[in-house]
């Protein structure tokens, strides 16, 4: 690259003086940008949720997609065909292992959609590459996977946003504030719950994986397992080795709420109840969870619980304070107050700014040098009680927590989950 156009290009990426409030930027209503001054960016991982990125980042006029990467060849081919659509006269070149795009000094942010056990290995090598991350939930696969992404980042100065994209909603936004103005009072206690189970998958059928998929390096740190369909690609998340099943999945979206909230801090204790899956997976088919934090009781459950509103939601947060109670789903909210329940109180100024999407959010903050607002450190903190969850449910028993030292109390068993040792060949970070 000559160094007028690599002066430009540095100009973009520290152009936090021109952002007086960087999250807030509009950049579309600029006009055209030009090419000196486009993110350009990388996606790994091209499932369902890697398209949509690839949707979402190829609508941002700031940003030029450059790379793809994926260990499925019909996956690929299939979204640089799609691509190509989009901007037609863009260049793009192809990858099976995500390695080569972070080698690249021309590539500014990458975004990862792989499955679960890929996450943490691929953002903490992009920050030690100098790349900036835009990465789906759940954050990590295990506890020390979150220790050392956070690490990294801190270490490289990185930028991170997690891809929990209804944190960008009006309604989360204004859920938060509400609580936060004190409005039911104090709250003691919160009722999370997400419905369903996973699907029913039957005896596998043991194959040769697909010519077009690099199965070895599909499962990467995960342990060595037989190839069959169903434990490659969606229904990856119903099996232990790679996520947590519908509640890794879906924790994030509505703790988050939560988490932004009432920050809940000093966790004390964690007890799990609950069942596998019938047939062939192995994640819960139900989980129930009380954790214990400092003067806070959060439950989780896999059915609504028996509070006003719940029962027709899917999904719902519930929070109880010593003034009153307020339930929330993904787009709705409800307040009660001495007996009268309404949908918002007026007189509660509107406190944060509005997001202007969960993607130029994450374009504003590497263009600015602060972090968006599904930061890493905020991310790894919300997602923590989520591994210790399923931590007790494997072992079938409550759990005593140290939050400063980040380990269970005497019991060496459940330490021993907090981290998986990598396949051989394959331990990255």
């Amino acid at each position: 690259m000559q160094k007028d156009q690599l002066h430009n290009r540095r100009t973009f990426i520290k152009r936090s003086t021109l952002a007086a409030a960087g999250f807030m930027i509009m950049p579309a209503l600029s006009g055209k940008v030009v090419a000196s001054d486009r993110l350009r960016v990388a996606h790994i991982g091209l499932g369902g949720m890697g398209n949509n990125h690839m949707n979402w980042f190829a609508s941002l006029p700031e940003v030029e997609i450059v790379a793809l990467c994926d260990v499925d060849q019909q996956h690929l081919g299939d979204t640089l065909k799609k691509l190509k659509e989009k901007q037609p006269d863009g260049k793009v070149d192809t990858y099976e292992d995500f390695r080569h795009i972070l080698d690249r000094k021309d590539i500014d942010a990458i975004t990862c959609a792989t499955p679960d056990h890929w996450h943490a290995s691929i953002a903490t090598l992009a920050f030690q590459a100098g790349k900036d991350v835009y990465g789906e939930k759940p954050l990590s696969y295990d506890v020390k996977e979150g220790q050392k992404m956070l690490k990294a980042l801190n270490k490289y100065d990185r930028i991170f946003q997690l891809g929990t994209q209804i944190h960008a909603t009006d309604n989360y936004h204004r859920v938060v504030e509400l609580i936060r103005s004190g409005a039911i009072g104090k709250v003691h206690t919160v009722r999370l719950w997400k419905t369903g189970e996973p699907p029913m998958i039957g005896p596998p059928k043991i194959q040769a994986p697909p010519a077009t998929l690099n199965w070895d390096m599909w499962q990467g740190p995960a342990p060595e397992r037989d190839y069959f369909p169903e434990r490659c690609h969606f229904t990856y998340r119903y099996f232990m080795d790679y996520s947590g099943g519908v509640f890794a999945d879906f924790w994030c979206h509505i703790a988050d709420v939560v988490w932004w909230a009432i920050q809940p801090k000093g966790l004390q204790r964690i007890e799990a109840r609950g069942e596998e899956a019938a047939g062939t997976a192995d994640t819960p088919k139900w989980i129930d969870i009380d954790y214990q934090f400092e003067g806070l009781k959060v439950f989780w459950t896999s059915t609504p619980p028996d509070v006003p509103g719940a029962a027709d939601r899917h999904i719902g947060a519930y929070f109880e304070g010593d003034k009153g109670t307020l339930i929330c789903d993904y787009g709705s909210r409800s307040i009660t107050i001495n007996g009268e329940t309404v949908e918002d109180i007026p007189e509660v100024g509107k406190t944060i700014p509005r997001s202007p999407g969960h993607q130029q959010n994450f374009v504003d903050a590497v263009k600015s040098r602060t972090q968006p607002e599904s930061d890493l450190a905020y991310a790894r903190d919300m997602t923590l009680p989520m591994h210790l969850g399923l931590i007790s449910y494997r072992l079938g028993r409550k759990l005593e927590w140290n939050a400063k030292k980040e380990k269970f109390v005497g019991d060496k068993a459940a330490n021993k989950l907090l981290s998986r040792k990598a396949r051989k060949g394959w331990k990255l970070i």
